[in-house]
């Protein structure tokens, strides 16, 4: 699978279907009483790196999980709306495995390894069975079924949701099997907790270094692997739907200490977020996808009719049908508003491009319930999204029962992230990542409901089968934090902050995170060019200049110090915005959610001509770029070295996506 001889997929041979039994009947084995004698690291306590605590706590290793928040309900999967992929086809409307295969993989534009997706919707079905035995209250139809709801990128319904808290009730379930371990013993927990720097020994991951976030205290912790379930990157545009507290430091120390970072530059925008609505935001608020189900997308055919709309001399509700665009219905009427993310936010940025945006910044359109209301009765549709109908008068300050929502495009998912192979470990033996903080599942682009489906899955059901390959070559306890590499990465810590602490400058951390921010969303944002990618190339090593020279973190570093916390990430963000850029230049292509200006279908085009396609649509160059980018970090300002894993699709067939 390796383009180059350096990097090795370990996916198994065999047919597609018993890749994943295949391998787990050849994987190695640990007895239970041997499994005592191994620690095991995981950073991160959300739904892939708790299940997985919890889950190898009960296998019986000895677990120790840090998390930068107070504790493990707080995790942004918390924030996780609409649903739950499976492919357990309870509607019996056609769903199977390989439906969910091939729909992750045609969502994801032919960007990401067969034998892992296909995995992924091997395992869905257990995840379902796991949480319901966890309490989890997934929605039921009135006879007692679980209920099921549709999403992007799909013709059936195979999401199971909690009305519009489902990563909340999910994160509560994972949460009680961690307590649970913690309570056992199982489990040390340490919340509150920051991870600065990744100790790699003899080239194996072998223990991190800390700082407690209340006391200032820097420590070190040693374990036989490590697991990173850190999750995405979203915040180095500054305004994300992400939490603040969001951030790439530990993928990215990882990185700079040897881990190959994987398709930086698959970032998803959402595109049913509520709209920026002044320079004071600091982040955005994600509106489910779920809502596509019953609200439909449009903006006036007119940009007058826009026009009047944004100035107040007109309300949705005065324009009539025959006025309105629903753009996605006409452009795929086969999906209609459940096209996926990518095409359905480059399609809301072409509608506001062109003058037809109704927010008053004109970056907005419509998501409008009225037929549905009439169709199904306010009851019904209150029941299915009372809670985020709720949210959202409650921040734009109009009722959406009674007038369309306004959305727009935001940075909300990253499906790049640190390389792994089938076993879900980096290129540097024995550490391990899980969830979005790596790359394996999604390709170019997430379908909505997958990232709890992945979590969940690399937690409860990969990573326990997987671990064992790894640690029974290994010879438990035997890497102390006395070990050279310790006090190296502790002293290189340590001297990090001193610096940070050390500059005295003038600007704040936020002024630097926002510069740097709405630079990398302007050129490397919803749409790129070679050019626009060119001069953030040349612009973001002199912010990052003068942040290390005029950069102000006031405090000191001897006990709580949200700068400090914040300064270390951005500084983090100002290395790791070239590494995207990279990779978004090297990319000569469109896919997914990376779309490149210069490569996109033309009415001369034949799959045009042929309506497989419209103009304007992503193109992708399988002949050059069907591969995963995996990068080497070669330090700080120099351009990092590209390993390529070549893709091969041997079950499905290379065509041009269409949802037409």
């Amino acid at each position: 699978m390796a383009s180059n001889g350096s990097i090795n997929s370990a996916i198994p041979s065999g047919p597609l279907a018993d890749k994943w039994t295949k391998h787990k009947n050849e994987s190695k084995l640990i007895n239970p009483a041997n499994k005592r004698k191994f620690s095991i690291i995981v950073v991160g306590s959300g739904l892939a790196g708790g299940s997985a605590a919890a889950t190898l706590s009960e296998l019986g290793y000895q677990v120790k999980c840090f998390c930068y928040q107070d504790s493990p309900r707080r995790a942004h999967s918390i924030a996780a709306q609409g649903g739950i992929n499976a492919a357990k086809n309870y509607q019996n409307d056609g769903d199977s495995v390989w439906r969910l295969f091939y729909d992750t993989i045609k969502g994801g534009d032919f960007r990401s390894r067969e034998a892992n997706v296909y995995r992924l919707a091997e395992v869905s079905a257990n995840i379902i069975d796991q949480c319901v035995a966890q309490g989890v209250p997934f929605a039921r139809e009135y006879g007692g079924l679980l209920d099921n709801r549709s999403f992007g990128g799909a013709q059936v319904s195979r999401t199971f949701y909690a009305r519009g808290q489902t990563g909340q009730q999910l994160l509560i379930g994972c949460y009680q099997a961690l307590e649970k371990e913690i309570a056992k013993g199982g489990v040390k927990m340490y919340p509150r907790t920051e991870m600065l720097d990744l100790v790699v020994v003899d080239g194996h991951a072998k223990g991190i270094i800390v700082r407690d976030m209340v006391t200032g205290e820097i420590s070190r912790h040693a374990a036989d692997c490590v697991i990173l379930a850190t999750g995405g990157y979203g915040n180095v545009f500054y305004l994300s739907t992400n939490a603040k507290g969001c951030n790439v430091m530990a993928a990215y120390r990882a990185h700079k200490r040897g881990a190959y970072f994987a398709n930086p530059c698959y970032t998803q925008i959402h595109p049913t977020c509520i709209p920026v609505s002044g320079d004071y935001q600091s982040k955005l608020t994600l509106m489910s996808e779920s809502l596509r189900n019953d609200g439909r997308i449009w903006v006036p055919k007119s940009p007058e009719d826009a026009a009047a709309i944004r100035e107040g001399r007109k309300k949705a509700s005065d324009i009539p049908d025959e006025d309105r665009d629903y753009y996605l219905e006409r452009k795929y009427p086969s999906f209609g508003n459940l096209a996926p993310r990518d095409i359905s936010s480059r399609s809301a940025k072409e509608a506001c491009d062109e003058g037809r945006g109704v927010a008053p910044t004109g970056l907005g359109v419509f998501l409008d319930f009225r037929d549905a209301i009439d169709r199904l009765g306010k009851d019904t549709i209150e029941a299915r999204y009372g809670n985020l109908f709720q949210m959202y008068e409650k921040i734009a300050g109009t009722d959406p029962y009674t007038s369309p929502m306004q959305i727009y495009p935001a940075v909300h998912y990253t499906m790049g992230g640190l390389w792994v192979d089938y076993n879900l470990m980096s290129n540097v033996p024995g550490l391990h990542v899980l969830g979005e903080a790596n790359f394996s599942d999604h390709g170019a682009n997430r379908l909505g409901a997958s990232a709890l489906m992945q979590g969940l899955a690399d937690g409860y059901f990969v990573i326990p089968a997987t671990l064992p390959n790894y640690l029974a070559g290994e010879t438990p306890g035997s890497v102390s934090t006395e070990h050279d590499a310790f006090a190296e990465a502790e002293a290189a810590v340590r001297e990090r902050v001193d610096k940070l602490m050390s500059i005295d400058g003038k600007r704040t951390v936020d002024s630097f995170h926002r510069e740097l921010g709405l630079l990398v969303w302007d050129k490397c944002g919803m749409a790129r060019n070679e050019e626009g990618l060119k001069e953030a190339l040349e612009k973001i090593p002199a912010i990052r200049e003068e942040f290390w020279e005029n950069v102000r973190v006031p405090g000191d570093s001897g006990n709580l110090n949200a700068e400090l916390e914040k300064a270390g990430r951005v500084a983090d963000f100002l290395e790791f915005a070239e590494l995207l850029c990279y990779d978004a230049l090297e990319r000569e292509e469109s896919c997914g959610g990376h779309f490149r200006e210069e490569y996109q279908f033309t009415e001369d085009d034949e799959a045009v001509k042929t309506g497989h396609t419209g103009p304007g649509e992503a193109k992708r160059r399988d002949d050059e770029f069907c591969y995963v980018a995996a990068w080497e970090s070669t330090g700080a300002g120099n351009k990092p070295k590209l390993h390529k894993e070549d893709l091969d699709f041997e079950n499905v067939k290379l065509s041009v996506r269409s949802y037409k």
